[in-house]
């Protein structure tokens, strides 16, 4: 279908050409006859973001508007500042050829007064925000009395970042007697109820499943560790030499840590967050769409209502809290009918939340190499080879200069010239990634995280200066296995046990045979009885992770609180324990009879 063929007048259809329109989007071609059929009611569109929503029904608004009128017939309420005035300043572009049409915005942010002296033109359609809109109603300076068509746009951003009952109200101000459309990109309860209220017997036009992803984003993740999210994102950029993209954070402490960041790596990138002044904001905002930036590193809700058409990637830094805000992350790019690409850094444990979103959006995700620094060199080396290749070059311009380049080149080599000339723009990724490390995770390893435990016995205790941060470090140093899990430790005073990963056991006891300490034999034998499984920790050093015993240099006297990890005090060992090492199995029983009773039997307790 041509878009000649909607039923639109000649005077929106000569802009809409000229616009570059030519063939409607799904959500265009089904929702403007609808709207322009007088006979039709309310419409719920559901659509991903970029899907042509503002054109679907901003033309159908300026085709049934009366311009002799200097009533307020059209509202069109959206979630954020930047959205609002996007959409009417393409309501404006649309009605390039309309006599006597006012379109005005109205947002926080942004002078009150100035706002009341357009509004006193005679606007007959507004953009507004929430707030702004609900307290110009409140101090009587907009009527609503003659309103035709009421637009809830990003319906279920709006309500997500807290305008529902701002909403309620203004729907309440509206007349009986009206059209209400209602477009979102997901379908949430919340929408849902505005609907049944507020709404008559609306018809529903989906363009896909519910709450489903946009068809044209592909979309991948990467596995890191926590601790080199930000080396990830930073190969995820440098292998893609032409990339243009969002970077999602969730907080704005964050959003402007990343910004600040890659800035000092050299990136051409600037943050974006609420604690921004609207001045700032649309600073950022215009260098971004003019392409001045490449990369904007920015939080949900100042995200929202961004329209750049031609974003190469959606990164996501971290997974949203609500996973219904992936959809609206990756809808930013793929829009207009192009193409997207939406990644995700995670974290081994978030996995099963892409499962998640696999199931919500119905798309699947595909799991990504992190380029390793000799990949992003190739990539980066043969994007300057294409870009030299593919340059223009204007002979008449550069000729006067040629003959003294000539002269001052003419000692090297073919071979020379070419080295040098990649090697100035391509010395500083070589530096970079010469000595870089693989940042994948070794998922089957990581795996092996699951295994059994083991419980061990060895011959020192708290009288030989044996704590569990001494035990760490002495079994990192001994095996130089920085992998090993350790698990729940108890301590006596002249012996211990200690819980490792049961793949680990072989290892430490040829590791500690014929090991002496404190110039004693060390002896760690496989104890009797089934381990408790407690959380564990890796064996690094005095690191410590997910510790279950207090740390007895700066909690004197709370190890004899803890009566799931030490022996209570006052109590002594038998002379004779340490003489008779084969009999470890009488000492674990004995162990645990000198355990304080508990009233928890079987679980530790937390250091205070």
């Amino acid at each position: 279908m041509h878009f000649s063929e909607l039923p639109l007048s000649q005077s929106l259809l000569k802009a809409a050409a000229e616009l570059g329109f030519v063939n409607p989007m799904p959500i265009q071609e089904a929702v403007i006859p609808l709207m322009v059929d007088e006979n039709s009611g309310d419409i719920i569109g559901l659509a991903q973001t970029g899907t042509g929503k503002t054109a679907a029904y901003g033309m159908p608004i300026l085709e049934t508007i009366d311009a002799s009128s200097r009533k307020t017939q059209a509202l069109i309420l959206s979630p954020t500042r930047e959205l609002c005035n996007q959409i009417a300043n393409d309501l404006k572009s649309f009605s390039k050829y309309l006599e006597g049409v006012k379109i005005t915005a109205i947002y926080g942010g942004a002078s009150f007064e100035n706002q009341l002296k357009e509004l006193k033109q005679g606007p007959q359609i507004i953009a507004a925000t929430p707030g702004r809109m609900l307290d110009m109603l409140s101090r009587g300076k907009i009527s609503l009395e003659d309103l035709h068509w009421l637009i809830l746009d990003e319906a279920d951003e709006m309500l997500d970042m807290g305008f529902e009952e701002d909403v309620k109200a203004i729907l309440d101000h509206a007349p009986q007697y009206r059209r209400t459309c209602l477009f979102s990109a997901t379908m949430p309860n919340e929408v849902e109820k505005i609907a049944l209220r507020y709404m008559m017997d609306p018809v529903t036009v989906s363009m896909g499943k519910r709450n489903e992803g946009a068809s044209n984003v592909k979309h991948y993740y990467y596995v890191a560790h926590a601790k080199d999210r930000y080396s990830v994102l930073k190969r995820v950029i440098d292998s893609h030499p032409n990339i243009y993209a969002m970077v999602f954070c969730r907080t704005r402490a964050e959003t402007q840590n990343i910004a600040s960041s890659l800035i000092q790596d050299g990136y051409n990138a600037e943050a974006l967050h609420g604690d921004l002044s609207q001045n700032q904001r649309d600073f950022v905002m215009q260098k971004f769409k003019e392409k001045h930036l490449q990369l904007l590193v920015c939080t949900d809700v100042a995200a929202r209502g961004i329209d750049v058409d031609d974003l190469s990637h959606v990164i996501n830094y971290n997974l949203p809290d609500e996973l219904e805000s992936y959809i609206h992350r990756s809808g930013r790019t793929g829009r207009a009918g192009r193409s997207g690409i939406s990644v995700a850094i995670i974290h081994l444990k978030e996995k099963h939340k892409i499962k998640i979103l696999e199931k919500q959006i119905g798309k699947e995700f595909a799991q990504a190499k992190i380029p390793t620094g000799q990949q992003v060199c190739e990539k980066q080396l043969f994007h300057l080879i294409n870009t030299v290749e593919n340059v223009e070059v204007n002979d008449a311009e550069i000729e006067g200069f040629l003959p003294i380049v000539y002269k001052k080149l003419d000692w090297l080599s073919t071979e020379d010239l070419i080295k040098r000339f990649v090697s100035v723009e391509f010395n500083r990724f070589l530096d970079y990634y010469r000595n870089s490390v693989d940042l994948n995770v070794d998922e089957s390893r990581e795996g092996n995280k699951n295994q059994p435990w083991a419980r061990l016995f060895i011959n020192f205790g708290k009288k030989d200066g044996l704590f569990p941060q001494t035990l760490l470090k002495l079994i990192n140093e001994s095996t130089k296995d920085r992998d090993i899990r350790i698990g729940h430790i108890d301590l006596s005073d002249n012996f211990s046990f200690f819980e490792v990963g049961a793949s680990s056991v072989e290892k430490i006891l040829k590791v500690f045979s014929g090991k002496h300490l404190n110039g004693r034999p060390v002896r760690i034998e496989v104890a009797e009885g089934r381990p408790q499984n407690k959380k564990s920790y890796k064996s690094r050093g005095e690191r410590q992770e997910n510790l279950e015993f207090s740390n007895p240099r700066t909690n004197k006297g709370r190890s004899e609180r803890n009566s799931s990890s030490y022996s209570s005090r006052g109590k002594k060992e038998h002379a004779s324990s340490r003489a008779d090492h084969s009999a470890h199995q009488n000492r674990e029983n004995r162990f645990n009879e000198e355990k304080p009773r508990s009233k928890n039997k079987g679980k530790p307790k937390k250091g205070r």
